[in-house]
């Protein structure tokens, strides 16, 4: 074999699957398609200290963007209404930094990375690239959103991320915009990177995405555009099967980024790491049952949340624009206040309930939610 594993994509999970695998003392190879790890930044890289820190990564300083006091929530007819974040920790990353200082991390290790390599075929043990054929044990799919879209189009958005410069930003804030018509089934989003700079974005269904956030831009304001990013973004939760034969599919490939949000730093990146772990124990034992120890160790840390996320989803999806003004209107600063404190950043969905009007306990929560997501699903 020339490698114990290969890795097709070199992005967070990917290279946190890497770093893992590599420590434990397995040779480990990752393909990166683009010229460099980090580009293009699909991502907002929204992100907690605390989500951050489990996957075992302190930001450099040319890693950490900035650090969010607050998030505004601007209703279809100029509603809103605002989140207090300090304690949430909530920080945005330089995406194009963050993967390199995670792809340190595995070259430390022992891992190899090559970029301008992209995978073409898998046939049992070997594997097909742009340079050549080469032979493994395991094959990771770590390629993002671009391996689901042959198999359900109807999980994905096209969206637009444009990085503006402007004297409307408030360096201290995230704003989301809600509104049915122009972003069908999600919103627009301004992160505030640093004073006067932000990555702006749109996605929603159906819609031109560039067309889009070119005009939700015209409406805010006198701006600068300096770079322009278009990605697809996957909303409909976890694919089935993690782990098929010695294929192990993660990240953005599994369907780990949030529901909700689409965010996926936190939730794919600890999906590398169990990944990683299962793989190496795999390779000691050749037990097929450790190697689908990843998906039970993935599930167990974020399957009740993507269910309610789901539920939320779906929830959302039914609301026209005067559902979403009169929810915007019953939301009280009690319920504000007590999001603020007791919300958590990458576990959010008791908070949604709390703003649709959901009262109660933690658990009394969850199981409504529970019990409305098994209804909707028969």
């Amino acid at each position: 074999m020339d490698y114990e594993v290969i890795i097709a994509g070199g992005s967070v999970s990917g290279l946190l699957c890497a770093r893992e695998i590599a420590r434990l003392g397995h040779s480990v190879l990752v393909l990166e398609e683009d010229y460099e790890i980090g580009t293009p930044e699909h991502c907002g890289g929204v992100v907690s200290v605390s989500g951050i820190e489990e996957l075992g990564v302190i930001p450099t300083r040319g890693t950490l963007e900035n650090k969010i006091s607050s998030a505004s929530i601007i209703s279809p007819s100029g509603k809103s209404f605002t989140l207090n974040a300090k304690a949430q920790k909530v920080l945005v990353l330089d995406r194009r930094d963050f993967d390199k200082q995670i792809a340190h991390q595995a070259k430390n290790n022992g891992a190899e990375i090559w970029v301008r390599t992209s995978l073409k075929e898998i046939n049992g043990d070997e594997v097909k690239t742009s340079v050549g054929s080469l032979k493994c044990n395991v094959i990771v799919d770590a390629r993002g959103v671009s391996s689901l879209i042959g198999k359900d189009r109807e999980g994905i958005l096209q969206s637009a991320q444009y990085e503006v410069y402007a004297d409307w930003i408030d360096k201290d804030r995230i704003e989301v915009y809600f509104d049915q018509e122009k972003y069908p089934g999600f919103f627009a989003w301004i992160i505030p990177t640093c004073t006067d700079i932000a990555k702006v974005g749109v996605a929603g269904k159906g819609i031109n995405a560039a067309i889009t956030l070119e005009n939700f831009l015209s409406q805010k304001g006198k701006h600068s555009i300096v770079r322009k990013i278009f990605a697809p973004i996957w909303i409909k939760g976890p694919i089935e099967n993690f782990v098929t034969k010695n294929i192990v599919t993660i990240g953005d490939a599994a369907g780990q980024s949030k529901p909700t949000t689409a965010g996926g730093i936190y939730s794919c990146g600890l999906g590398g790491i169990f990944a990683g772990r299962a793989i190496s124990k795999y390779l000691g034992s050749g037990n097929q049952s450790d190697l689908l120890g990843y998906q039970k160790s993935w599930s167990e840390k974020f399957g009740h949340e993507f269910q309610n996320m789901l539920l939320a989803r779906k929830l959302f999806e039914r609301f026209d624009n005067r559902s979403i003004d009169k929810m915007f209107e019953s939301v009280t600063p009690e319920i504000l206040e007590e999001i603020s404190k007791e919300g958590t950043f990458d576990f959010h969905t008791v908070s949604l309930a709390k703003l649709l009007g959901v009262k109660g306990s933690v658990k009394t929560v969850q199981a409504i939610l529970g019990s409305e997501f098994r209804r909707l699903l028969t």
